[in-house]
């Protein structure tokens, strides 16, 4: 009895609280194991967790250290800052993208043997509205003659001003000289711009599994590295590059004929990352980023993950139909043929919409000449300050700027229009 009371009266934590009776001691030995699998189950959790986030660290920052940032091109932009286009819509972005033809670096020298010469070989001023509903890509000829400004040169040297082909821009003076060609052609100051060479533009194709196109006929062309049957065809990286390079073998061998394809191409592209969820799905989403990211030089307001999300967040939801594709109205230059110029007034009025974040509608029926006309014979034709200049044999509004003038279609495409129509 006495043991009995003590065993209950020492008030030490041995006995307090025990389970008595028949099979206490293995409820007792149950909680214990339930316990320390609870201790097992968290630090395992734990590890997991911090597992993945060492895993999704790794992955951002060899992400974010493929990025090349194009610093020469940001000094020398800010060298000319006061004489570059102000921008007039807040939130509204224009970026210029630029396909390098380098054949330095590992991939690119089979497509030619000249690796010390630089051309942009496709270059598209993409447009992005202040409200995030459209998104404009003008492409620009190779051979459009403009006014190229004086540029540095990589040894340090400078170019004279000089009226050239626009793709010697590049060569002269890289990013940096073609951003301050377009913004004196255009009018529209360039937020960013990307530039991405051959092998990164294989490498984005093969991350989403290839894109579809149709081929309305066979392409056999030896310069682009490209035979392909006619019909629906999913183009792998290699072939791909090879559609949207070849020229001399296909149409009339036109750089126009080429911008289309490429034009084409982007629109299929879009609606492959679109419809194949590749934006939400991590697994898909990785290798493109890899790949982008691996091709990319941009400027320094892009060369991060967190800059190229920002970018692709405001794109996301634009509706396939809103992504339109176009070429600056251009005609064969009066001196050579082989050469293109601007058509005005509609190159005006295009660059003076979008400077403005004006609409701009697209119709892949339209025949160029009668965008031009459409163009000219509009009653009040943009100026520099957006208002308008009255012409004879109309009625003049009190306020002009209350009767905008109507809005021209030009010459282009959407991504939601099957490349099959």
């Amino acid at each position: 009895m006495s043991e009995d009371v003590g065993s209950h009266s020492g008030g030490g934590d041995s006995g307090a609280g025990a389970p008595h009776g028949p099979g206490a001691g293995a409820s007792a030995s149950g909680v214990g194991r339930r316990r320390r699998w609870a201790r097992y189950c968290a630090v395992g959790v734990a590890v997991v967790v911090l597992g993945v986030g060492g895993l999704g660290w790794a992955a951002y920052q060899k992400l974010n250290g493929n990025i090349t940032t194009d610093t020469d091109a940001a000094a020398e932009l800010a060298r000319y800052d006061k004489e570059r286009p102000t921008p007039l819509v807040h939130d509204a972005q224009n970026i210029l993208l630029l396909g390098s033809d380098t054949r330095a670096g590992q991939g690119n020298r089979k497509y030619g043997r000249d690796p010390g010469t630089e051309r942009s070989d496709t270059t598209i001023l993409l447009h992005l509205a202040a409200d995030r509903r459209s998104a404009t890509a003008v492409s620009i000829p190779r051979d459009l003659m403009v006014d190229i400004p004086s540029c540095r040169k990589p040894d340090g040297s400078r170019t004279q001003p000089q009226f050239a082909q626009f793709n010697w821009a590049f060569e002269f003076g890289g990013t940096a000289c073609t951003i301050r060609t377009v913004e004196k052609l255009t009018d529209i100051r360039v937020d960013h711009h990307m530039v991405v060479d051959f092998a990164g533009f294989k490498d984005m194709v093969d991350a989403v599994d290839g894109v579809q196109v149709c081929l309305r006929a066979p392409i056999d062309d030896s310069d682009a590295h490209v035979k392909l049957a006619p019909g629906l065809r999913t183009l792998n990286g290699e072939q791909a590059l090879g559609f949207v390079r070849a020229r001399k073998s296909l149409g009339n061998g036109s750089d126009t004929d080429r911008m289309d394809r490429q034009q084409e191409f982007l629109g299929a592209l879009v609606n492959k990352v679109q419809s194949n969820d590749v934006l939400l799905n991590p697994t898909k989403l990785y290798p493109v980023l890899d790949a982008a990211t691996s091709s990319l030089t941009t400027d320094p307001g892009l060369a991060s993950l967190r800059g190229l999300y920002e970018l692709v967040r405001g794109m996301r939801n634009i509706p396939t139909e809103r992504v339109q594709f176009l070429t600056v109205p251009r005609q064969s230059y009066t001196y050579d043929v082989n050469r293109d110029e601007l058509v005005e007034p509609a190159a005006k009025e295009l660059f003076a919409r979008l400077r403005a974040d004006a609409p701009v509608t697209v119709d892949p029926r339209q025949p160029a000449e009668q965008a031009r006309q459409e163009s000219s014979e509009s009653a009040y034709e943009e100026g520099d300050d957006g208002a308008g200049e009255y012409e004879s044999g109309d009625e003049k509004p009190d306020d002009p700027s209350e009767t905008p003038s109507p809005a021209p279609t030009f010459r282009g495409n959407t991504a939601a229009r099957s490349t099959c129509e």
